[in-house]
């Protein structure tokens, strides 16, 4: 099981908004180059997070984006979820079920299960929190 890349350069790149925030406007080109991610990629991602109420566009000259709310207020699953709209784990499509009968596969109740603990995880965890540890362990970010 992998997280899609979106969701882990989502995180990324509001981690970095956020700890290189400094009363102006971060250009998702200078969070490109530091995560090393495509600009035209992030671009997409921040429409999502910012319809999704994450973050605020800055227009004009020395625009960029910053945080629409505190780092406490704003958990890694918010961001998840901004972006993919869920974490899935079964291949359930609504209504439909697991497989082609409709009903749910032998073991449906394990990954919805599994979906519910992880995001329960990651909504524990606040930008706070992950900023703070970047702060203990610099040494090991790359910023």
């Amino acid at each position: 099981m992998k997280l899609s890349a979106k969701s882990r350069y989502a995180v990324m790149a509001i981690v970095d908004i956020a700890l290189n925030y400094h009363d102006k406007p971060i250009s998702l080109q200078e969070v490109a180059v530091r995560q090393n991610i495509a600009l035209n990629y992030l671009e997409q991602i921040f429409t999502k997070l910012r319809r999704n109420n994450i973050v605020k566009s800055i227009k004009g000259p020395g625009g960029g984006y910053i945080l629409s709310k505190n780092v406490n207020e704003i958990t890694i699953s918010e961001i998840i979820i901004a972006v993919n709209n869920s974490l899935k784990m079964t291949r359930c499509s609504g209504k439909e079920g697991c497989i082609l009968k409709g009903n749910k596969c032998l073991t449906h109740n394990i990954w919805v299960g599994l979906e519910k603990n992880i995001m329960q995880y990651l909504g524990s965890i606040s930008l706070f929190d992950v900023i703070n540890q970047n702060i203990n362990n610099k040494s090991d970010v790359r910023l």
